[in-house]
């Protein structure tokens, strides 16, 4: 987020830069251009009135001469043709100031400016403005009042070097200004980026860990723009009630069984002994009190189960799936021989998936008791994985009874799927383990009877693998 809020902030100003400064630029060098233009004609339009004395000989030129020296002082070059067209002076060459006043040229000097050109101004009149790669022309038709027309033409041939040259030391200031608006424009999106990211960046941060079950995660409430400092201290606040609530539950749980315990244990040993003196008969009633007394104590053992996988804290770590799946199924192979049901595995060498360490053994007791326990004797369940999505995907398949689509849907809820002898929860434990864990669980028909559960479980990182090991820390419940 501090990359996207310092990239919006520097293409602001980079965007409110080039508004300003281009046409600052296009402005200011069109009226360079303008006010060179404009004192070029000026200076030709004086350079004419002093050739108008010079031609018609009201004076001796001496004026013409100054001003065509000065011309050649600053880089400039003039001509002052006569009526006929001869070049009567110039800044340079015969005629030039200092080579006796301002004698004629020789007849066929080459001209700066076209014979037509020079012939239209002499008959017409006016002047005509020229630009020349890097030298601006202007000729005037020099008036003579008391004259019907033109009694000759002055050239003024000024370079725009100094003109370009200004040009550009005021594109490269622009350019400069610009880089420095920018340069301190992407440092201020920067600093910004982070002063407003950080804080939600840590806020999203502890919110995945306090989703992980780590609940007593807290957010810094003290930086930030004020509304992400308000965010944080209000995310700190759910953080706080949730723990509370959840040690509460904890403990109500804890506390729950140890006061049920006691008393299943001391029921059960008064029913062994009274059973041990008992006829037949009252034998068998008792016989069927210990059996509840005994689905009890798992009922008992399966909450705390489901408590357990639902507040545990993921560290994921990479799984070798098909190493675990041929692990339990192994273990799993004696209780699926003795009861004539066939129990298969079918994995590729190399599937990782990233989970918590022993999910997925638990995840797959589980699943196997309960449909060891679903399917008659003679039928087959069958564990499989393969790649999916992002990660591994596993499915366990068997070929019993199956659900109706009503019990599918309420199947991952707590003792929704209870059978005879079992508590209800085995599902509910694996869906809590698998989606702490970033996974889903869906619940399918085999093609042919029967019930098929399928694992989604997420991708994993190029970390250590762990090893099965053949250890469940949560007991898996039918």
């Amino acid at each position: 987020m501090a990359r996207r809020i310092a990239l919006t902030m520097l293409s602001l100003v980079g965007a409110l830069l080039l508004t300003a400064v281009v046409p600052l630029g296009l402005l200011t060098t069109a009226r360079e251009r303008a006010s060179f233009r404009e004192d070029t004609v000026l200076t030709a339009q004086a350079f004419a009135a002093l050739a108008e004395d010079a031609l018609t000989e009201h004076d001796s030129g001496q004026g013409i001469a100054a001003f065509l020296a000065r011309a050649r002082r600053s880089g400039e070059d003039g001509w002052v043709y006569d009526a006929s067209g001869r070049v009567v002076a110039r800044t340079t060459g015969p005629g030039a100031p200092g080579d006796g006043g301002v004698p004629a040229g020789p007849a066929g000097q080459v001209s700066p400016v076209p014979a037509a050109s020079i012939s239209a101004l002499l008959h017409g009149g006016g002047s005509r403005i020229t630009q020349a790669a890097d030298r601006l022309r202007v000729a005037i038709a020099v008036d003579d009042p008391g004259a019907r027309s033109p009694v000759g033409v002055v050239v003024l041939d000024r370079s725009t070097a100094e003109l370009n040259e200004r040009i550009r030391v005021l594109w490269a200031g622009l350019a400069a200004i610009a880089a420095a608006g920018l340069v301190t424009g992407a440092v201020l999106a920067a600093w910004f980026g982070r002063w407003a990211g950080r804080p939600l960046s840590a806020l999203d941060a502890a919110a995945q860990r306090l989703g992980g079950g780590a609940l007593d995660t807290r957010s810094a409430a003290g930086q930030g723009p004020p509304e992400v400092r308000r965010l944080a201290g209000t995310f700190n606040t759910m953080a706080g009630r949730l723990e509370a609530l959840v040690h509460g539950n904890r403990a109500t749980m804890a506390d729950v069984s140890h006061q049920l315990r006691t008393p299943l244990a001391a029921l059960r040993l008064r029913l062994d002994l009274l059973a041990a003196d008992a006829d037949e008969a009252t034998a068998a009633e008792l016989a069927d009190a210990q059996e509840e007394i005994a689905r009890l104590s798992r009922l008992v053992d399966g909450l705390l189960a489901v408590a357990r996988a639902e507040s545990v804290v993921i560290e994921p770590a990479r799984v070798a799936v098909a190493e675990v799946i041929l692990d339990r199924v192994a273990a799993w192979a004696p209780v699926a021989e003795e009861r004539d049901i066939s129990l298969a595995a079918s994995a590729p060498g190399h599937l990782p998936a990233r989970l918590g360490d022993g999910h997925l053994e638990q995840i797959l007791d589980n699943l196997i008791a309960n449909a060891l326990d679903a399917v008659p004797g003679g039928g087959h369940v069958r564990v499989s994985a393969y790649p999916g999505g992002r990660g591994a995907r596993v499915v366990v398949a068997d070929d019993g009874p199956g659900m109706t689509g009503q019990q599918r849907a309420a199947a991952f809820r707590r003792f929704a799927g209870n059978t005879s002898g079992g508590t209800g929860l085995g599902l509910a434990i694996v869906h809590r383990l698998v989606t702490s864990n970033g996974g889903s669980a869906a619940l399918s028909d085999t093609p042919g009877g029967g019930l098929t559960v399928t694992l989604d479980l997420p991708g994993a990182a190029p970390e250590q693998v762990v090893r099965p090991s053949g250890r469940a820390t949560i007991p898996y419940q039918s």
